[in-house]
């Protein structure tokens, strides 16, 4: 019995012991590189506001796009305006006009890396100025909030939804996941899509965790602008006005609590948060 005894407390002590850290996956090594997907000129920046605040106020906004690099393996966050509006003039007519400098493909040429390179797109939701270059990467597999999905793939879907960029996926000939809740990308916490609606009933925002900068918050449009996140402010054109606040209460808790670099994405000031083209924040 004696011996029956310290056999049991050795296995439990076994059990107890943490385990080597030689003896553990090496952390993949991660990286965020800011992408230049375009410019849009906003005419009637009131539209972003349904509380009036901006009244005869125009607006540059950037578009933002990103590569991160897991190890190995490369995801792009966010797919630009399309490459259609590369040279295009901006014009003070209309709501917005939109060009492009360069598009995705040969920005990631730069970086020697091809389409057929990237393993992973992460929509944050379906607004053109997010989803036009998707189709250049066939061979990545889509994750895209399960609730923007749902729009995408009706029959016959929205007149505010235009689903032509996702046409590979909706057909089957990609893979594609849609995210529900929140979204471990990599499985190790490193890189994660935040359930975050109100703008569209499936956007989402991204957390990435990078070694030496910490984490990141990279909004999507859960704000366009510092003003805009500073009021909490929702645009005239979001879904869901009640999920758009609740979502700004969850997007600034976590910011202040995993004391995050936020990166409002179509804001021009923010630009400078990470380091410019063609280097990474690490």
């Amino acid at each position: 019995m004696i011996w029956k005894a310290i056999a049991s407390a050795a296995a439990a002590l076994a059990l107890a012991t943490p385990v080597l850290a030689q003896d553990k996956p090496a952390a993949a090594k991660v990286s965020l590189t800011r992408l230049d997907c375009g410019t849009v000129r906003v005419n009637r920046l009131n539209a972003f506001s349904d509380t009036q605040a901006y009244p005869g106020q125009s607006r540059d906004l950037t578009v933002g796009c990103y590569l991160i690099r897991h190890g190995d393996q490369l995801m792009l966050w966010d797919l630009g305006l399309p490459s259609a509006l590369k040279g295009a003039a901006f014009t003070a007519t209309g709501d917005m006009s939109a060009s492009v400098n360069r598009t995705l493909v040969e920005q990631l040429a730069e970086l020697g890396i091809t389409p057929g390179d990237i393993d992973v797109v992460g929509i944050s939701h379906f607004h053109f100025d997010h989803i036009a270059q998707l189709p250049d990467f066939p061979g990545a597999k889509l994750y895209i909030g399960k609730h923007d999905w749902d729009l995408l793939t009706q029959n016959p879907p929205p007149a505010f939804v235009n689903p032509t960029p996702f046409t590979h996926w909706i057909s089957g000939g990609g893979k594609v996941e849609p995210v529900a809740r929140d979204q471990d990308i990599f499985g190790d916490g490193s890189v994660v899509m935040l359930d975050m609606p109100g703008h569209t009933p499936g956007h989402h925002s991204l957390l990435v965790k990078l070694a030496g900068m910490g984490p990141v918050l990279l909004t999507g449009d859960q704000a366009h602008f510092q003003e805009n996140y500073d009021s909490d402010g929702v645009p005239t054109f979001n879904t869901n006005r009640a999920d758009t606040l609740a979502s700004f209460g969850r997007f600034k808790a976590l910011a202040k609590n995993l004391k995050a670099t936020v990166i409002i994405q179509h804001e021009p000031r923010d630009v400078g948060k990470l380091p410019a083209f063609p280097k990474a924040a690490e």
